[in-house]
């Protein structure tokens, strides 16, 4: 890692060069790739609103997936006062994997496609103000997500359409038209939804559903300023009620599809059985013929998917 504020080129660089003592400095990660705007630009930026606040820190850029992960994990060896996430929801999810169930906090400086994490958490976009919450925000415990192979998750974990929107908006896609690139893939998944049978096993409840889509989240609402409207897709979601939300969608056909988002948008979910919610701990979730499935926005294979919560997992900074 290199000198204050001085970017370092791998994350292998944090564990040649660290040296001395880190309580009450922040480790910066920062996701290159993430974003528009130029990583040069962003980084003197961020120092800067370090600086200007007289906040000691050291930054990290990566390079590759995983990176993100092995730099937190460090950083808790190491005694760093709090791990800051610059990036999207990936980039966020990657270094909650190196922080869980750890005393160290993460912040974020929102700069992905969606960034779902910081607007639940009403962490502002604006870089000098998420600075502002890393450096003195309140650090609150966060559930999180855990899959059955390890991998932690802030989001979503889902397996059906939601996955094949998100395998549709390349990373091609998004670098073009941003956030446009979801709308783009989700209108080409609407016109003929896509269905299969869910086996559900939930806190030892077993049930079966054809559905398009089954979710499991850790947050309540979806949204962007390209949106004229919030989506809550969890009508009782929250980050701290020890327990995941269950969110089935079985559209049919174009028009099932309009009107589940305008009772999404609405939040009029109830009384109708294209819709169904339910909360567990433990969620197991197999499908007839396999369909893929993604994790906070990333693909990840094909189902089965498995999943727990692990309460309080995680402390984020946010807004005091």
């Amino acid at each position: 890692m290199g000198a204050e504020g001085t970017p370092a080129s791998r994350v292998d660089s944090l564990e040649e060069r660290a040296a001395g003592p880190y309580a009450g400095r922040t480790l910066i990660v920062l996701n290159p790739a993430a974003g528009q705007e130029d990583p040069a630009r962003l980084r003197r930026r961020i120092g800067g609103g370090f600086a200007a606040r007289g906040a000691s820190f050291d930054l990290v850029e990566t390079t590759r997936a995983g990176d993100a992960t092995i730099a937190a994990r460090i950083a808790v060896e190491r005694g760093y006062r709090a791990v800051v996430a610059v990036g999207g929801d990936g980039t966020v999810a990657e270094v909650i994997g190196g922080l869980a169930q750890s005393t160290v906090p993460l912040g974020i400086i929102p700069q992905g496609t969606a960034n779902q994490v910081a607007g639940n958490l009403r962490i502002p976009s604006d870089v000098e103000r998420a600075v502002e919450v890393a450096v003195t925000g309140t650090a609150v415990p966060m559930d999180i997500g855990q899959l059955g192979d390890g991998r932690y998750f802030a989001l979503i974990a889902g397996a059906g359409w939601d996955a094949e929107v998100m395998a549709l908006a390349t990373r091609e896609l998004k670098d073009r038209w941003g956030f446009g690139a979801y709308l783009y893939a989700c209108l080409r998944k609407a016109i003929t939804p896509p269905s299969a049978l869910f086996r559900i096993r939930a806190d030892g409840e077993e049930f079966e559903v054809r559905a398009a889509t089954v979710l499991i989240a850790n947050v309540g609402t979806l949204f962007h300023e390209l949106l004229p409207v919030d989506l809550r897709i969890a009508p009782h979601g929250s980050f701290h009620d020890g327990l995941l939300d269950i969110c089935i969608f079985a559209p049919r056909n174009l028009p099932d599809v309009a009107t589940v988002l305008w009772k999404l948008a609405r939040r009029t979910h109830a009384g109708d059985d294209r819709i169904i919610y339910f909360k567990a701990r433990e969620i197991e979730i197999e499908t007839d013929p396999p369909v893929i499935k993604q994790v906070d926005g990333d693909l990840a294979g094909e189902t089965p998917l498995v999943a727990r919560v692990v309460p309080a997992g995680v402390k984020v900074l946010v807004p005091g």
